[in-house]
């Protein structure tokens, strides 16, 4: 029994739209996403289709598996191009990044540098250089006269300059009695 492909039956021809997607695509996913797209570009179209103004033979079911097809071939051009892109993007694009260990190595040797200040100099740097308090908002919170902080930042980046440079000597916290760093009388 022969359907009567005069009219605008689409419904119809799914069947047939999804074993051709199939046979192109490989992948019943793929497919469905292409029977998608034919069918959009369909009803965008709908009113170019004419069965007597085509081809022989070419009617309804015809008109769908030629949108399916061009639909197809669209996708695998736009793959295609999209490869290339990417090929030429790679071929652009600086080898490797800077390791991103330096990076972490370095910042924990200025938060341990940062950590060894004495506990003044460190409250001090802190809310001028992290927290971004100006020089009177971080005195008035420390409770201190303006040029004492000054004083403070000026010591606390002395002293992290010192460790950068490798010239400081890490202040120890025991001190030894009857040694060379007890006065003399």
């Amino acid at each position: 029994m022969k359907r009567d492909e005069t009219t605008f039956d689409v419904p119809a021809q799914l069947g047939v739209m999804r074993r051709y997607a199939r046979s192109l695509t490989r992948d019943d996913a793929d497919a469905e996403d292409l029977v998608h797209d034919a069918l959009v570009r369909a009803y965008e179209r709908r009113g170019t289709f004419s069965p007597e103004r085509g081809a022989p033979g070419k009617g309804l079911r015809g008109w769908l598996l030629s949108i399916l097809h061009n639909a197809f071939i669209d996708r695998r051009r736009a793959r295609s191009a999209e490869g290339v892109r990417e090929r030429r993007a790679m071929e652009l694009a600086e080898p490797a990044g800077e390791p991103g260990q330096e990076h972490h190595v370095r910042l924990a040797q200025v938060r341990e540098a940062f950590m060894h200040l004495p506990q003044e100099q460190r409250a001090a740097l802190h809310l001028v250089a992290i927290e971004g308090l100006g020089y009177a908002e971080a005195a008035a919170a420390l409770g201190i006269p303006q040029g004492t902080l000054m004083s403070r930042l000026s010591r606390a980046r002395a002293a992290l300059r010192a460790i950068e440079d490798g010239t400081a000597v890490r202040p120890t916290h025991l001190r030894l009695v009857g040694g060379a760093d007890e006065p003399s009388p």
